[in-house]
């Protein structure tokens, strides 16, 4: 994650990251133990990504559309949904048909979040923020998901500035407990 340009097309780009995840994991057969590892893989990039809209993104929407509040509340919304679905899935194993439901679950509500946001977000963010703001957020938002936790924290905070502060530690430590573990990573 981090590819350059202004915060819609950095955010549309990784939408396209974790739903080629997703393919991967639809592609293999149930209890291959590879969906956990992609599984884990788009978990990590979700995170970074839900992290970096609540704390830049999301305020940006409440600034700049009419009924900001509205759309920016109903982002977090969900975001609380897939966070938990996210927590849920850490307990489970590729050969648990728990984890099938569970990524599926996972599949619809981000595909549908995805779908909402470059159908209707997006497009009303491009025609009320300038071009530098655009940039800008993107800037911002690049560098919150080099900082950002990698584990789902349903309970932490998801508004400014709450978030902006807690982000960072819990990051460092999603990040060493990755490294130790080898999560996310093939065999």
């Amino acid at each position: 994650m981090g590819h350059g340009g202004n915060v819609i097309n950095e955010l549309m780009t990784d939408h396209r990251e974790v739903e080629e995840l997703f393919g991967r994991i639809e592609a293999l057969p149930p209890g291959d133990k590879n969906r956990k590892v992609y599984a884990d893989q788009a978990v990590m990039e979700l995170v970074r990504h839900s992290v970096a809209e609540e704390a830049y993104l999301y305020p940006a929407v409440r600034q700049f559309l009419p009924d900001g509040d509205a759309v920016a509340d109903r982002e977090l919304e969900d975001h609380a949904k897939a966070e938990q679905i996210m927590k849920d899935l850490e307990r489970h194993e590729a050969d648990d048909p728990e984890f099938d439901r569970l990524i599926g679950m996972l599949m619809t509500e981000i595909r549908s979040h995805v779908a909402d946001e470059e159908g209707n977000l997006f497009p009303r963010l491009a025609e009320t923020a300038s071009p530098e703001a655009l940039d800008e957020l993107g800037d911002k938002v690049r560098r919150a998901k080099q900082t950002a936790p990698t584990r789902p924290h349903p309970a932490a905070p998801d508004k400014p500035p709450a978030n902006k502060l807690l982000a960072p530690g819990a990051g460092l430590v999603d990040r060493i407990r990755d490294a130790l573990t080898g999560r996310g990573e093939k065999d």
